[in-house]
């Protein structure tokens, strides 16, 4: 490996959930290309991240803030700037092909070049904004698969936003952005040191793999969920709030339904690992063109993901809860020689602890005001201590209409989520109930532990807003 400042690619796909990568004990799974980089690399398994959407998410990943802090609070939210920009002034040449999810859209944020391409369906905000693949669809002639033609369909109330891509597979999203990545490294000149942001749309809904995908998950034995009366009952009154509106509305084409059937259900979720393994052939093929231009000689290859999707556990879709399956994603830390292969790390962390990671690589002084804590640490080696709790937010938007705002705290053995303006929450034993079935909030015997939890939030809050206080907001 060559020594200097290491050309550092990082790939985040969108809602993926930690269950979908075979080499994390996962077989149903067919994911030959994460599984290399989890035999070679370093994986987190305890990585969690700030907030329960995207935008909120993926700011605190690239400004080293929660979201409190940054003010970005749900999607749609004005996000300016990041720690690009530092490593651009360093000397980087810093690219992003695929989905960032700023706002506006085609911000800079620091990047040299820009490709951009954002949610296959974008309805709340953004709706007539055309990204590079909706201009390639365009220029084709073709009809991009949408809400609005989804709608049209028979079944559309019973297929739980899981539809075939029935244009040419080249066209589909994850194809579109993984081939616009591998182009831009065999036909632009080699640039380095540099900095690779490729953002995947999927496997976030709709669920549309292309159908052979599709068919080599249908039949096999994959998990689904079990949710009883008894815990639905137990949610607080956000998130049955939560469940009703998105069996009213069809967010992201998904039409929602109180008791799917184990067919829709299977079907969802078949077709959403189908989308994965899409995605992980494209990680291989970028990965092949890194290495033929010679990038990967000294190189940091980063995997993440900017939250999961509920796939109907705990009866609900998609994002906006702050159960494991939504908080909990992958995170692969990829460089031979550097940093150990085949390790895993299970201290408890937050994703973006991986951002002082780059910039020390990069030889950028982290921002002393950043409320992250470096993983650097637990990549070399050099120390097993990882953080006592974790902590994540969502504001109320236009799908989480049920409280102002939803925050959590959780450590290894207890989570809770406190909902602001009601009397309501959650708090789960986590070595008892690691699948988060059993609402201990209103239970007398655990109140001690539910003060004893939301005193730590407080602090937390508390710390923060001191540590940041010298943080200009104008900088957003």
């Amino acid at each position: 490996m060559k020594e200097g400042r290491p050309n550092i690619i990082l790939i985040i796909t969108d809602q993926q959930r930690y269950d979908t990568i075979r080499a994390l004990g996962f077989p149903y799974m067919d994911t030959p290309h994460l599984d290399r980089l989890v035999r070679e690399g370093t994986t987190f398994t305890q990585s969690f991240v700030t907030a329960a959407s995207c935008a909120p998410a993926r700011a605190s990943l690239f400004t080293g803030y929660y979201p409190h802090t940054t003010g970005i609070y749900k999607n749609a939210d004005t996000w300016r700037h990041s720690w690009v920009e530092l490593l651009a002034e360093a000397g980087y040449h810093c690219v992003n092909i695929g989905k960032m999810h700023t706002y506006p859209y085609e911000t800079p944020l620091g990047f040299h070049e820009r490709f951009v391409v954002e949610n296959k369906d974008r309805y709340l905000e953004g709706r007539w904004f055309f990204d590079r693949w909706d201009l390639a669809l365009q220029a084709q002639g073709l009809v991009k698969q949408q809400r609005e033609l989804y709608r049209q369909r028979p079944d559309y109330r019973t297929r739980l936003g899981a539809f075939e891509w029935e244009l040419p597979e080249k066209t589909h999203s994850d194809f579109f952005v993984g081939d616009l990545a591998t182009w831009w490294i065999r036909t632009k000149p080699k640039m380095e040191p540099l900095f690779f942001e490729i953002g995947f749309p999927g496997p976030h809904p709709p669920y549309d793999p292309i159908p052979r995908y599709a068919e080599r998950y249908m039949g096999r034995d994959l998990p689904l969920p079990q949710v009883t009366q008894e815990e639905l009952d137990a949610q607080p009154s956000a998130q049955k709030e939560l469940r009703r509106h998105n069996t009213q509305v069809d967010h992201d084409s998904i039409y929602w339904v109180e008791h799917p059937s184990s067919e829709q259900l299977y079907r969802q979720r078949a077709y959403y690992l189908a989308n994965v393994t899409m995605i992980d052939e494209k990680i291989g093929q970028i990965l092949r063109a890194l290495e033929e231009k010679g990038y990967l000689e000294n190189a940091v290859v980063i995997f993440t993901s900017d939250h999961g999707d509920c796939l109907g556990d705990h009866g609900h879709i998609q994002k906006w809860t702050m159960y494991d399956i939504i908080t909990r994603t992958p995170l692969i830390v990829w460089s031979p020689g550097r940093f150990p292969e085949g390790k895993r790390v299970d201290a408890l962390v937050q994703q973006f602890d991986i951002a002082p990671v780059i910039l020390e690589l990069a030889g950028v002084e982290v921002p002393p005001f950043w409320e992250t804590r470096s993983l650097m640490p637990l990549l070399k080696g050099e120390s097993e201590e990882g953080r006592e709790f974790v902590f994540a937010e969502q504001a109320r938007d236009g799908i989480l209409t049920g409280t102002r705002m939803m925050t959590m705290v959780r450590s290894k053995e207890w989570k809770l989520v406190h909902y602001l303006g009601n009397a309501d929450g959650e708090l789960y034993d986590l070595v008892n109930d690691p699948e988060e079935k059993r609402n201990l909030w209103a239970e007398p015997s655990y109140q001690k532990r539910r003060e004893e939890l939301l005193r730590v939030l407080g602090e937390w809050l508390i710390e923060s807003n001191l540590r940041t206080a010298d943080w200009t907001i104008p900088w957003r």
